[in-house]
């Protein structure tokens, strides 16, 4: 069946690689980022999104977050609607009660004396790493078998600053993915300089289900964000990045790094997670390191004015994209960097994979 005209294809439908990645979903069997441990206070319950399944994070009285299928089994109304009450998740509507396995475990008004119905709601993994929170949505069989991205620097005493932004932008991941890797579109953040223009590619290798990328550029020169780097320290005129599906890092001399959990929620809109941290950063006009315990007050303020709007005019960018995407989809493909096609590659080949696997099940009966 064509697609409906003026609106873009689905992935079945998708007839070249830019359609097919802006069709594709994300595999569920991963750990993805669904929210800031200090954004759900105990007794708190929140509604996450990921690829249109709705999901009910809450946190019980204990401080124990638990993530349970986003549905009242008696009305189908939305669990995030109601509210925590100890440990149990409690349906605003006839007041059923859910414990951390879907279980209903409580009925106010069963007068009839029926009993609890015995229909389970499902159930999420869910794992507290880096001040996020950490949700699997796939087969949980499988959680215990992927790992939560290592970040050293993230850990213990020693720890580097880091002061996590979140945005939410009305654009498919796999936009956002392009974004931040290719160093193409500097002209969009003339302002405040994170790149410079003219940055040569000196690497782009898919391995397995990542893609290695190395730019000679320059990091760091920006007005004001050039003041907090020690350039005579630091070798600023080289970056490394992955897109190590389904996230993606960058690491500019062991010193200056960051990581990228994307949320994919539909196929016109994603929440991004951006960690960026720094082994040290020197106070302007002096080369003098900042202390330690300086460094996420100073964070703070740099995400505030610099690394905040900066990031701001991808989302301004990418929301276009999205825009001009569903106007033109049918548009030849035009790409110069051959890094955003490897990505699309990736995310392509990993999605249908995993609807392969979706229909051998289905054809197994399973």
């Amino acid at each position: 069946m064509s697609p409906v005209p003026g609106t873009p294809p689905g992935f079945k439908e998708a007839r070249n690689l830019r359609q097919q990645a802006r069709a594709s979903g994300m595999d569920p069997n991963y750990w993805y980022v669904v929210e800031e441990v200090h954004r759900v206070k105990p007794g708190t319950v929140v509604e996450v999104i990921f690829w249109k399944r709705s999901i009910a994070l809450f946190r019980g009285s204990d401080g124990a977050f638990h993530a349970i299928e986003n549905r009242c089994a008696h009305r189908q109304l939305k669990l995030s609607m109601g509210e925590v009450q100890g440990c149990r998740l409690v349906c605003a509507y006839h007041g059923w009660q859910y414990d951390e396995d879907g279980r209903c475990v409580a009925i106010p008004h069963d007068c009839y004396g029926r009993g609890l119905p015995k229909l389970p709601l499902r159930t999420y993994p869910v794992k507290v790493r880096y001040g996020l929170i950490w949700l699997f949505p796939g087969n949980p069989e499988q959680a215990e078998l992927r790992r939560v991205p290592d970040i050293p620097e993230l850990e213990g005493s020693e720890r580097w600053a880091c002061e996590p932004l979140v945005f939410t932008w009305a654009a498919h991941h796999s936009m956002v993915i392009d974004n931040v890797s290719d160093f193409t579109h500097a002209h969009l953040h003339r302002r405040y300089r994170p790149f410079e223009e003219g940055a040569i590619l000196t690497r782009c290798e898919t391995v397995g289900d990542d893609v290695h990328v190395a730019y000679d550029t320059h990091v760091g020169r920006g007005r004001i964000s050039g003041l907090f780097v020690d350039h005579n320290r630091l070798n600023t005129n080289y970056m490394e990045l992955c897109y190590q599906y389904p996230y993606q890092w960058s690491n500019t001399d062991d010193a200056i790094k960051h990581w990228l959990f994307v949320l994919p929620i539909d196929e016109r809109t994603t929440r991004a997670f951006f960690l960026f941290y720094f082994k040290s950063l020197k106070l302007p006009m002096l080369p003098v390191r900042i202390p330690r315990f300086a460094m996420n007050a100073v964070l703070k303020i740099s995400n505030r004015v610099l690394i905040g709007p900066l990031l701001a005019q991808d989302g301004v960018a990418v929301e276009a994209e999205q825009e001009g995407y569903e106007r033109h989809w049918d548009a030849p493909p035009i790409e110069y960097n051959p890094v955003v096609r490897a990505f699309q590659n990736v995310t392509v080949r990993k999605w249908r994979e995993y609807v392969a696997r979706g229909m051998e099940s289905v054809n197994a009966g399973t």
